[in-house]
């Protein structure tokens, strides 16, 4: 009898260890692979080399979600970003004793991530401080048709010399809410500022060649509570923010940037635009260190520039 079970077992173990990863779907009502997002990403194997989608039906999973760095090539999609939302609450100073780099609703360390169709939210509120909604260090993350909304600091790009790249997303926040040392482009995205302060706190290393580079977007804002943007301000002293084709509200402050109350920082950030239109596009207004970018400049401007590195990549447009 014993000898039967154990082939029986030996037979059915290779089975129950494997995922998938063909069809994974995680349903909040049971009906997909898993409940949750975490789950999901926890089961899919270790360090892959091809693309594994994990597809998220609509729902507000409130999950403080982490993709640790095993999980390569991993890919998550929604059905619509309006109604599929990761999200938490963390927010430094709460009672667990958060801080801007423990805040975050999503944290992704893995490299060659993608997201679509997706919401990633930090619900902490309005005067909460910095709640970090999404907080990359991977390489090569794209994002496509996500929206990523919050308050103070909702997008961390964390890692120096790593690149993102936002196509078509939608971002909503108060204070510095895209911040930090990565390379990262936004093309034909919708920036909406929620109050008066600043879109960008750049942390750029002084020998990466590229910052935030914005494409062909639009900066919008709560004209109640938002009257006076700034564009930018380095969080690092070599910070590097430019926006090309962009069109600006007039909510824009004038002059543009700011340079975090340090005239030192006018000597090592850059600053620049390019055929910025629209009410807040005020060229002869802006803060004397800042550039203005010629048509040959603005050439240097593409995919495959901005990302270049020891291991090229060009994200798919």
């Amino acid at each position: 009898m014993m000898k039967p079970l154990l082939l029986v077992l030996l037979a059915a173990a290779p089975a129950l260890a494997q995922t998938p990863t063909s069809s994974i779907t995680v349903a909040q009502d049971g009906s997909g692979t898993y409940r949750t997002v975490q789950a999901a990403v926890d089961a899919v194997p270790n360090q892959s080399q091809t693309t594994v989608t994990i597809r998220i039906r609509p729902g507000t999973y409130r999950e403080k979600l982490v993709v640790n760095t095993l999980k390569t090539h991993l890919k998550l999609v929604g059905e619509n970003a309006e109604t599929t939302i990761l999200t938490f609450d963390d927010h430094t100073g709460d009672a667990a004793g958060h801080d801007t780099y423990s805040s975050h609703s999503v944290l992704v360390q893995a490299n060659d991530f993608a997201a679509e169709n997706l919401t990633f939210a930090n619900t902490a509120g309005y005067t909460a401080g910095q709640a970090v909604a999404l907080h990359v260090e991977g390489d090569r993350a794209t994002f496509r048709h996500c929206r990523v909304v919050g308050n103070q600091d909702i997008l961390f790009l964390a890692a120096g010399h790593t690149r993102q790249y936002f196509q078509d997303c939608y971002l909503e926040g108060t204070t510095d809410f895209i911040f930090g040392a990565s390379t990262a482009v936004f093309d034909h995205c919708v920036i909406k500022s929620k109050k008066n302060s600043f879109i960008t706190a750049a942390s750029t290393p002084e020998q990466q060649p590229f910052g935030f580079v914005f494409l062909n977007c639009k900066l919008t804002a709560d004209t109640a509570l938002a009257k006076k943007v700034h564009l930018g301000r380095p969080w690092r002293p070599n910070a590097k923010v430019v926006y090309l084709n962009t069109e600006m509200g007039s909510h824009i402050a004038p002059t543009g940037w700011d340079n975090w109350k340090n005239p030192a920082n006018e000597k090592t950030a850059y600053f620049a635009e390019y055929r910025s239109v629209g009410p807040g596009a005020t060229p002869a207004a802006r803060v004397p260190w800042a550039h203005q970018l010629t048509a040959k400049e603005a050439k240097g401007y593409t995919l495959k520039a901005i990302f270049a590195a020891e291991v090229p990549w060009v994200p798919a447009r």
